[in-house]
């Protein structure tokens, strides 16, 4: 007889790891929805470039998010081996990776913010806004990158309140700041963008350091221990770029097709434009909650998989994924029902008000399987598995979502809702095959000797179970 599920205990720590990362991304999302409120008083055209500029972010996020979901999958494995050596090596090598994307994007910021802001559109006084914006938020790149890679280390050695205190900070620093440097408060100079750009500067430093200061304070040595993480051996350097190849791959291909996306969408209308800032921070309210989920897995199903029990981490990983999926379906929702006065708080009327929940309503409709696909994905990263979902991804990416918005946004002038809603047209065919991959059981691949000694039992016994139901 198989044995029960043990529910209650799944629960709880699924609740332990996914509530504070999405409290945490909900506070970040909360301050940048203050923040674009505020600059708001400063005009639609202001909030528009804000927005173009955080389109470059994203880039940079797509650049070095493939070292943090490789070095999540070490992280994780190492973690439920209990090798310390290993969580050194992997997080030095991740941290290095990461630096350098992030000095490359700093550099390009502040020093050609113009050319920057050219490739994301082709209206002079936004991109003029953008400019003064990006040059000096640009510096804040590898301080983020670096709280990131720390946050992504504790996170998966189960320290989950530290970068949510970090981020706590962070918050309130940037929407303190953001008061007063925007319309020159409490003695502050009034320097409009100028002055969101240095807040966020400045919330960054904070961030860092308490995250530095409370681990070393709690006695946790990972992140302090500077000499142990660059002990690389030839070896363990070619099984992480072996491993981590493919997510960075997926991520820097997929990157550069949301950046043609919003190449797109940033040649529209002005009120496009502004519409889609607002919808980006909105967005991440979804995003948040699914980064819970996202930390849950890699900590949840790698530690199993590095320990070696292998059934375990296959079935909290199908179940991750409905759970997911069932409650980014209800935070979808409730943001539908009071999507208008948040709209018009955040400085939409009108025709941009409209255009904003349109997109609202698709994207609704879309985020619960988008989240699910991408949930899926980080689970078989986790586990070993980083080529199947990133082949999919590019692949659909690129032979059906970006010529269906390029054609309709560039080709046919279609509705700017329309050629929204094709940046979603490869989601439902990404899951059905997603979902055969994830019953399968193959996306177990681990990189411990503990769990590489339990494979083989593992796939044997799947064997097994997909003979029987066979012969039903």
């Amino acid at each position: 007889m198989k044995e029960r599920f043990p529910w209650r205990e799944f629960l709880g720590k699924t609740a332990a790891i996914a509530l504070p990362v999405a409290l945490q991304n909900l506070l970040m999302t909360t301050g940048s929805m203050i923040d674009t409120m505020m600059i708001a008083g400063l005009g639609a055209m202001s909030v528009g470039a804000v927005g173009l500029c955080a389109q470059f972010s994203s880039l940079m996020f797509s650049g070095y998010w493939g070292f943090v979901g490789g070095g999540m999958l070490f992280f994780g494995q190492y973690w439920g081996a209990k090798d310390e050596e290993g969580i050194h090596r992997s997080y030095g090598m991740t941290l290095v990776c990461m630096m350098t994307v992030a000095i490359v994007f700093c550099l390009m910021g502040t020093l050609f913010p113009g050319v920057v802001l050219a490739m994301y559109t082709d209206k002079a006084a936004i991109s003029e806004i953008g400019i003064r914006y990006l040059r000096i938020a640009a510096l804040s790149y590898p301080l983020s990158v670096l709280g990131m890679a720390a946050a992504a280390l504790l996170r998966s050695t189960e320290r989950v309140r530290i970068p949510l205190y970090g981020g706590m900070a962070q918050v309130v620093v940037n929407c303190f700041l953001n008061y007063c440097l925007i319309g020159g408060r409490l003695g502050f100079p009034r320097m409009g963008v100028e002055g969101a750009a240095l807040a966020t500067v400045c919330s960054a430093v904070v961030n860092v350091l308490l995250i530095f200061v409370l681990a070393r304070a709690t006695g946790y040595t990972y992140l302090t221990a500077v000499r142990r993480h660059f002990r690389w051996t030839k070896t363990f350097a070619a099984s992480y770029f072996r491993k981590c190849g493919p997510i960075l791959a997926n991520e820097v291909l997929i990157g550069v097709g949301n950046m043609v996306i919003n190449m797109v969408l940033g040649r529209q209308s002005e009120n496009a434009i502004a519409a889609t800032a607002v919808f980006r921070t909105l967005e991440g309210l979804i995003i948040g909650f699914f980064a819970g989920f996202s930390n849950a897995a890699s900590v949840l199903v790698g530690k199993e998989v590095g320990a070696g029990r292998l059934e375990t981490a296959y079935e909290r990983a199908r179940r991750l994924v409905y759970l997911c999926m069932g409650t980014i379906g209800v935070i979808a929702l409730c943001l539908v029902l009071v999507h208008r006065p948040v709209l018009q708080a955040m400085g939409l009327a009108g025709e941009s008000l409209e255009i904003c929940r349109g997109m609202l309503m698709i994207y609704a409709a879309a985020s619960v399987i988008r989240m699910g696909n991408w949930t899926q994905n980080d689970t078989y990263r986790s586990a070993g598995d980083a080529v199947y979902g990133t082949v999919l991804e590019i692949v659909f990416m690129y032979i059906m979502v970006l010529p269906l918005v390029t054609w309709t946004g560039l080709g046919l002038h279609a509705p700017f809702l329309a050629i929204f809603a094709c940046c979603f047209a490869d989601e439902p065919v990404r899951f059905i095959l997603m979902q055969i991959h994830l019953y399968r059981g193959t996306w177990i691949k681990p990189v411990t000797a503990e769990g590489q000694a339990a494979l083989a039992d593992f796939r044997r016994s799947h064997r097994l179970q997909a003979g029987k139901k066979a012969d039903k």
